[in-house]
């Protein structure tokens, strides 16, 4: 009764959700186009041209990934201040270091090693981003201790670890692949062709969608 008594309560927790939802798919676009782009290029060709190039495409990737959720906690303003820019110094880290891990250790257990390390990294910079925009009250007094042990970091590092073996896994060990003709013209056949890393990006977006809509209900909706 108390909510048909007070229809603005309503309209504000149907804009959050509303904001929520779109930020949720934004984040999660964003992070899957930047990561498998930089995945696909530093995996098939390591050369320095390459490397930067996929290095550039992850760190803008990060930045609007860290701008969209800065967006829809708090304003797009003063995206550009040094804390700001850390977290997304620190997204980008986190990919690279899990790439490294995993073809250091190699095999399966890179796989895994490499997820717990990544599941790790991400939680704290999901804690970090989340303080780096201070979005609400009461969060103000949290330390960051706490914002590590909030189920609203934790477990959308975790999820986007589980994602990311995922693309991994099938980039790694499935040989896989489904091509079929469309139709031909004389002697021009157009075809379609599916592989499995390209499965494994879209259980990666489906993953960091997710993580993503849990991250940010967590936070919008308390």
């Amino acid at each position: 009764m108390s909510v048909i008594r007070r229809p603005g309560v309503l309209g504000r927790t149907t804009q959050r959700r509303l904001v929520g939802a779109t930020a949720a798919l934004s984040a999660a676009t964003v992070e899957t186009v930047a990561v498998v782009s930089w995945f696909v290029l530093v995996v098939e060709s390591r050369t320095v041209s390459t490397a930067m190039a996929g290095l550039g495409i992850l760190f803008c990737g990060s930045l609007l990934r860290t701008g969209v959720f800065g967006v829809a906690t708090r304003s797009l303003g003063d995206l550009l201040r040094p804390q700001r820019l850390v977290t997304a110094m620190v997204l980008t880290g986190s990919w690279i270091v899990w790439l490294l891990v995993a073809e250091w250790v190699g095999g399966v257990d890179g796989l895994v090693v490499a997820a717990l390390a990544l599941a790790v990294v991400l939680t704290g910079q999901f804690a970090l981003e989340r303080h780096a925009f201070r979005f609400e009250r009461r969060y103000d007094s949290d330390s960051l201790l706490d914002s590590l042990t909030d189920p609203a970091t934790f477990v959308p590092g975790t999820l986007i670890a589980l994602g990311a073996t995922t693309l991994l896994a099938t980039a790694w060990f499935t040989d896989w692949s489904f091509t079929t003709a469309l139709f031909s013209v004389r002697e021009t056949v157009l075809y379609f062709r599916v592989q499995a890393y390209q499965l494994g990006a879209l259980a990666f977006w489906i993953v960091s969608l997710l993580a993503q809509q849990h991250r940010l209900r967590r936070i919008l909706e308390p």
